[in-house]
């Protein structure tokens, strides 16, 4: 897969959008009939009309903002923030209760996190810059193992000369 930044063409590693669960997208989905109850009253064609926007709408815009998890580049980007695979330590995944500790209780303020709920994976980065604040990175992932070794392979090319 390719990709096209500056002019330049870079590898994609990895790339994952955190949507929605199925779940979250019917319970979003009946916004509508909420909207066209409320519209019933004036003209049934036109609360449906309404309904059927709404529907349409929240579901749109809940896939349409879904934050994206990509390593390319030589970057890991976790929604809008960015951050150059050298700068960062050896990445850990975890699922299940270890991955609601990492996004509850055990994370850190000062972390960055991208965490959406009704994704399991959890994938920590420490960040070894020492002039960033940030301790670490908390990504939710479907697929904790790829991504970590996505950033490992990035982080491997950036050392290895002549790649």
């Amino acid at each position: 897969m390719q990709k096209r930044g500056c002019g330049i063409r870079t590898a994609v590693e990895y790339r994952e959008r955190l949507s929605p669960s199925l779940w979250a997208l019917v319970a979003a989905a009946v916004c509508g009939p909420m909207a066209a109850v409320v519209f019933s009253p004036l003209d049934t064609t036109l609360a449906l009309f309404i309904g059927l926007i709404v529907s349409v709408g929240i579901v749109a815009a809940l896939l349409a903002l879904a934050p994206v998890v990509e390593v390319s580049g030589g970057e890991l980007r976790a929604g809008r923030a960015h951050i150059p695979v050298d700068l960062l330590g050896v990445p850990s995944g975890v699922v299940a209760e270890e991955a609601r500790t990492a996004r509850g209780s055990g994370l850190d303020h000062r972390a960055w996190h991208v965490i959406r709920g009704g994704i399991d994976g959890i994938v920590t980065v420490p960040v070894t810059d020492p002039d960033d604040p940030t301790p670490y990175w908390v990504v939710s992932t479907r697929t904790p193992d790829r991504l970590i070794a996505a950033i490992q392979r990035a982080q491997v090319r950036l050392r290895t000369p002549g790649r």
